[in-house]
């Protein structure tokens, strides 16, 4: 319903913010990580919000990034994880370190999450580790909407792939060239070969 919110902040606590749009100042729900980025009281923000209207309430919750929204909402769909429990979870980990512990299946992880417990973190990885693509962990924190990075990224996933094909399970292949630096001045073929020497 309201893509983003855009405004002066005028208060910030652990799960809230409030921003100043308009002349008027909107709650927009947040998870601490989110907080702990937040710039100082007096400067303006752009949250990536989700809507959530209930006979009882109308609530914003908000993301300093799409990829953090977007994952906020792969979780609620999640039986037994509402907003205040995907939150919790974005609170000790952020969007890029959720997919990868859904994809490597690493329950403990997630149950570190405030009221989330190993039950709840394996339902969700259930749920989801058929919704979560290898680019998606692979691009990270590395998307930032320039061509250069985005080459990147397809080097990247080219050597994951490539190590499937080798017989290499997604999650270690993943691990493999993500460890790997100066990927910026590789071609696909010396990623590959870089990525084999940590797993051999």
């Amino acid at each position: 319903m309201i893509a983003f919110v855009q405004g002066v902040i005028e208060d910030i606590n652990e799960d809230t913010v409030v921003l100043a749009v308009g002349g008027i100042g909107i709650n927009v729900k947040i998870s601490a990580s989110t907080a702990a980025k937040l710039p100082g009281i007096g400067e303006e923000v752009r949250l990536h919000t989700y809507t959530l209207v209930r006979e009882d309430a109308f609530s914003l919750y908000g993301f300093l990034s799409k990829k953090d929204l977007d994952i906020f909402k792969l979780c609620i769909t999640v039986n037994g994880i509402g907003p205040k429990g995907a939150l919790a979870i974005l609170s000790v980990m952020d969007a890029d370190s959720l997919r990868f512990a859904i994809m490597t299946k690493n329950i403990k992880a997630i149950s570190q999450a405030p009221g989330i417990g190993a039950r709840t973190a394996e339902r969700l990885i259930l749920d989801l580790k058929d919704k979560i693509h290898v680019d998606d962990v692979l691009i990270g924190r590395e998307v930032e909407a320039t061509a250069g990075v985005n080459r990147l990224s397809d080097r990247k996933q080219e050597a994951v792939e490539a190590l499937v094909a080798l017989g290499y399970g997604q999650a270690e292949s993943i691990k493999a060239v993500n460890s790997i630096s100066g990927v910026e001045d590789m071609d696909s073929g010396a990623v590959l070969k870089a990525a084999l020497k940590h797993l051999v």
